[in-house]
Formats: structure tokens, sequence, C-alpha cells
């Protein structure tokens, strides 16, 4: 009843092989994306963009760049908050070197040389993989940490050895530095982040994706049948550091102004993307989706629960939240290993039927 394909026939190839094929699910992602597009902005403020909307949105598209590598390709990486220092510091590199190139020209080349580093330091994964690759990509983390550490060109030689992002506008709207509005950062990074859930839906569900798949799924008999495993592994890798490169470069320059690279993009970072596609699901865009909406969400919830209406300590509160997280790793890999996302799929398949037995 609430959910139905009955009567939406395909009449050509083209038309089943569209991203969404079920017109409800077209009209519903229309909607979400014009309450976010048109409603949202007019509404927004610095508190929500600081502390949910901007998050979710930079944090989506690291997620979905990881996921890409891990969830689609089956190559563990630990690396990627070294990944998005890299983005970081190429935006910031660009920014003051070419101040009258546009912010959008700033953050894709930040992308593309993220890239780059990626398919570096994925060139491992062609001779190893498993617990072996994550540890490759867990050194890449730390060498890179050390390098924009420990390298002051990096930095501009700033004796603070912190990168601040000069104030830059598109159209003569600001959207990094102090002066920068809500709704002038918010979208432009939900244009980033649309543009990017689009790139990675239609590869997935193309030939590029289908590889990608083979690998994960038997390495061996993927290449037995014609599938090139240096070409699947390394366009593996260079769009998930390319997507992950995207939001280093927004967090950096749009979110926080201002970065010191130990403390921003530790290992911890690493793991947090990590988890939110394990919780949100494996080889899923909507799960990416999902996972960085409830690890976003969740802090805030634990604020205000606990915090404000609890009375707990805040220490208290965010040791809870680890707990908290751990405990649903544990439980989604032994329960649901697809994640939130396999939770949405099997809804979707009662909705269908209801109210019948089934």
């Amino acid at each position: 009843m609430f959910y139905r394909e009955a009567g939406d026939f395909k009449v050509s190839y083209v038309d089943d092989s569209q991203t969404f094929p079920i017109k409800f699910d077209r009209y519903r992602y229309y909607v979400v994306l014009a309450v976010a597009f048109g409603i949202i902005p007019f509404i927004i403020n610095d508190y929500w963009a600081n502390a949910l909307l901007l998050p979710f949105l930079i944090y989506a598209i690291a997620a979905i760049g990881l996921n890409i590598l891990v969830g689609y390709c089956g190559q563990v990486s630990l690396g990627t908050g070294g990944f998005m220092a890299v983005g970081a510091y190429a935006c910031y590199k660009l920014m003051t070197a070419f101040p009258d190139v546009s912010m959008f020209i700033h953050v894709i080349l930040a992308g593309g040389i993220t890239a780059i580093v990626g398919v570096l330091f994925g060139l491992p994964s062609l001779r190893i993989k498993g617990f072996y690759l994550a540890v490759a990509t867990l050194a890449a983390q730390f060498f890179l940490v050390w390098l924009f550490n420990r390298v002051p060109w990096f930095y501009n030689y700033s004796a603070s050895g912190q990168i601040n992002a000069p104030e830059r506008d598109v159209f003569g709207i600001i959207i990094t530095g102090p002066n920068a509005s809500a709704w002038a950062t918010y979208l432009f990074c939900l244009i980033f982040l649309t543009i990017s859930a689009i790139i990675a839906r239609n590869l997935t569900r193309g030939t590029t994706g289908r590889t990608w798949m083979a690998i994960r799924d038997m390495d061996i008999a993927a290449e037995i049948i014609g599938v090139n495993p240096l070409k699947a592994k390394m366009s593996a890798f260079a769009i998930s550091s390319f997507f992950i490169g995207i939001a280093g470069a927004l967090f950096f320059a749009v979110y926080l102004g201002a970065v010191e690279v130990g403390e921003v993009f530790g290992i911890q970072k690493s793991f947090l993307v990590l988890f939110m596609i394990i919780i949100g699901g494996l080889g899923s865009i909507f799960g990416s989706f999902a996972g960085a909406a409830f690890l976003v969400l969740l802090p805030v919830v634990l604020k205000v629960v606990g915090v404000d209406v609890l009375g707990w300590p805040t220490d208290i509160v965010a040791h809870l939240q680890l707990v908290i997280v751990g405990a649903l790793i544990i439980m989604f890999l032994i329960l649901e290993p697809h994640g939130l996302a396999q939770l949405w799929r099997v809804a979707k398949e009662k909705l269908r039927l209801w109210p019948f037995p089934h």
C-alpha cells in the first residue's frame, strides 16, 4: 500500500536501467533534494550548520569514497584521515598560490591530487590484501601526518604549524573564513555531495562497479574471466581517494577554517569514517549517508539527553558515546553485516506486501 511498483511498467531498457527505476523512489529523492536545496538554506542557522549539517555533508562524501574502496572493491583501508589531510593541504596550497581561481576548482584539484597520492599508496594492493593491506594503509596514514607536520612548506612556514583558510567567495558570496554565511557554506558542500553521490551511484551500477565487485568477491576467478586487477584496484583507490580528498578540502576550508594535522586528521578520523560505513552498510551508497547521519547525530543527541536533560558530566557522555558506537559495531557485524542499508531494504520489502502476510 505504501510502497508499490504496481502499474509502473518499463517500455525500454533505458527506463529499466535508470538510477531509480521505481517512480516512488524517484519522487522521494526529488522531494529530498527539493527540501535540501529549496527550504533548508532559508531556515538554517550557525548552530545547525556547524553541529549537524556541514559535518554530515562532508562525512557523507568521505564515507562514499571509503565505501567504494572497502565495500565495493574489498580493499581494506585505514588511511582515510591521511588522505583527507592530503586534500586539505592541497586545497590550502592552491588557495594561497592562486587566490583568483574559483573555490570550486580548488576543491576539485585537491581531490585530483589526493587521487594521485591514493594510487601511489594503493600499489601494494596488487601484491597484498586483507590484514596486510590494512597495515600498509595504516602506515600511509602515519606517514602523511608526519609529512605534513615536519615539512614547513606544506603550512607555508607558519610558526604555529597550523593552516588557516583565507577568505574566498563564489559569485560574490563568501564561503570560507569567519564572515561566511551558514547557508552559503551549506549549499557549497551540498552541491559537492549531490554530484559525488550521483557519480558514485552510476559508477557502482556500471561496468566499473561490476569489476570492483568481482575483485571483492573472488579476485582470482575475476582475473581468470578477464577482469584486469591492476585497472580495477587502481581505479578504486583513485576514485575513492578523489572523494576523500574533496571531503578533506571541504572539512578544512569550509567547515573548520583552521587545521592542525595531527589533531584533526589523525587515526581517529580514519576509524570514524570506517565505522560510518560499517554501521551504514558496506557496498551501499545509501549506507554511506545513513552511517554518516547516525554518527554525526549521535553525539548531539547524547549531549542534549545526557548533559542538558540528565545533568551528567561531559566526560561521562563522551565515554558513553564510545561505548555505544563499539556495541553497535559488534551488533551489526554479528546480526546484520550489511548495516542500516539492509534494514532499510527489508523495511521496503515489508511495505511492498503490507498488509498481507509474508
